[in-house]
């Protein structure tokens, strides 16, 4: 991989992150103060409360998500800085005869912290 690509992809990752960290704080935020509603706004009904319970789950749930994909970001700007962007772990890992295998540039368009080639995610997910 190029330095433009490189860059380019560092760019978008980095975007990426932001938004994800504002996401991240607005969804946590959300749902723990509605936890922590009392008084007048805590709701009156037992199915109010249920659905108050779920939303707040369901929110907080979709930040740990998100607190993922920021892990996953974080690893792939170390590769960005370690030179290894781009390269297939797994392939790197079980040294294959391809060990330089590539992350094609449409697949790192759609995921840039993708850390597999489509084969071996492809080969992972068949093992769940």
């Amino acid at each position: 991989m190029n330095k433009t690509d490189t860059k380019k992809y560092k760019e978008k990752l980095i975007t990426l992150r932001a938004r994800l960290r504002g996401d991240v704080q607005q969804l946590t935020t959300k749902a723990l103060s509605s936890a922590n509603a009392t008084g007048d706004g805590a709701p009156s009904h037992l199915a109010d409360a249920g659905t108050d319970s779920w939303e707040r789950d369901f929110s907080l749930q979709f930040a740990q998500n998100d607190q993922e994909v920021l892990k996953e970001i974080a690893e792939a700007l170390e590769r960005i800085e370690d030179g290894t962007f781009g390269l297939c772990q797994d392939c790197v890992e079980e040294g294959k005869a391809r060990s330089k295998c590539g992350i094609a540039k449409t697949r790192l368009n759609a995921i840039p912290y993708a850390r597999n080639c489509i084969e071996c995610k492809r080969r992972r997910e068949e093992l769940l």
